[in-house]
């Protein structure tokens, strides 16, 4: 289901929206933010919503979708 990386994981919880298809429009949306300098957060943000995207809902509110920070 998904084999988030812990970062991925991370990335998930700070922009969490309570659903999956709202998690991948916040991710979509921070993402056109990122500057050019920004390459690696770009490339995890696009793994996470690749992965988002191959999921269901279901599997989505089975994620434990809390900070480890």
């Amino acid at each position: 289901m998904g084999n988030f990386t812990f970062e991925e994981m991370n990335l998930l919880c700070i922009y969490n929206t309570g659903s999956r298809t709202g998690l991948i429009d916040a991710l979509t949306e921070m993402r056109g933010h990122l500057e050019p300098d920004e390459a690696e957060l770009r490339e995890l943000t696009d793994s996470a919503i690749q992965k988002l995207h191959t999921i269901t809902d279901v599997e989505f509110d089975s994620l434990e979708l809390y900070p480890d920070f």
